[in-house]
């Protein structure tokens, strides 16, 4: 069963945060579309449902907390 890492189940307590950052920073909507896009990317991965070296399912991985870091210090900013 694969766990599911969208930004609203990571950080619940940013939801209304994301959302209107989504709106008004272009920059942390591209961000968010990314992140959304590589967690789709890896949930196929992990659903081996899209066959991948564990190197790169892990890269990805990375690449996604990667994102997820920036995002929660630009929403720690604008608190």
């Amino acid at each position: 069963m694969t766990e599911h890492h969208d930004l609203i189940h990571e950080l619940p307590e940013y939801r209304d945060a994301i959302h209107s950052m989504k709106m008004s920073d272009a920059h942390f909507k591209r961000l968010f579309e990314e992140y959304h896009h590589l967690t789709k990317s890896i949930e196929a991965m992990e659903d081996e449902a899209t066959p991948v070296t564990t190197m790169t399912e892990e890269e990805t991985k990375k690449k996604r907390l990667l994102l997820k870091d920036e995002m929660v210090s630009m929403l720690k900013r604008s608190a």
